[in-house]
């Protein structure tokens, strides 16, 4: 790779870092082929995607950002599966982890901040952020609904009322 690819490099790793909720990085020694395109679509599954990196422009890239702990995850050979949900990339790549054992979860990025392998674990665990949004709009239009009916029950029953003594009215009234 030429100069100017390097700087291309670093440029979109360092956009990858700045943008995503959350970039999980893991080793990928001994995947063939077709288990790296089954990772790519178990991660574009959950919405988030899957690079190759070299670890050296990757460091460059982070620019301190995590400090030592940070570089340190980067080594042999590296995939990092990033997203703007937070929860998406760490869900895909840890559902992928359990059905094959080549590859190995080192850690993550997020924020500034570097998570370990139990923090990319209980980050999958939590929901993602449109299940999140679903269930605000859920807990908001709730209330809501009750609030309608409260207000809609008082004038129902009136127009019940109303309707009943009509009939008895209507009953007593000579023909």
């Amino acid at each position: 790779m030429d100069k100017a690819g390097k700087a291309e490099s670093v440029k979109m790793l360092k956009g990858i870092f700045q943008e995503s909720g959350s970039v999980v990085i893991a080793r990928y020694t001994g995947l063939t082929v077709a288990e790296m395109t089954k990772l790519r679509g178990t991660l574009r599954e959950q919405g988030a995607e899957a690079r190759v990196v070299k670890n050296r422009l990757a460091k460059i890239a982070l620019d301190g950002k995590g400090g030592e702990d940070a570089t340190a995850m980067f080594v042999d050979q590296t995939v990092i599966a990033y997203s703007p949900d937070p929860v998406a990339a760490a869900k895909g790549a840890t559902d992928y982890a359990k059905t094959n054992d080549k590859l190995v979860i080192i850690g993550a990025v997020m924020d500034g901040k570097v998570l370990n392998l139990d923090g990319v674990q209980a980050l999958a665990k939590l929901p993602s952020l449109d299940q999140l949004r679903g269930k605000l709009i859920g807990l908001i239009q709730a209330p809501a609904t009750k609030v309608a009916g409260v207000v809609q029950a008082p004038a129902s029953q009136l127009a019940r009322v109303f309707s009943a003594s009509a009939r008895t009215a209507d009953k007593g009234a000579p023909a």
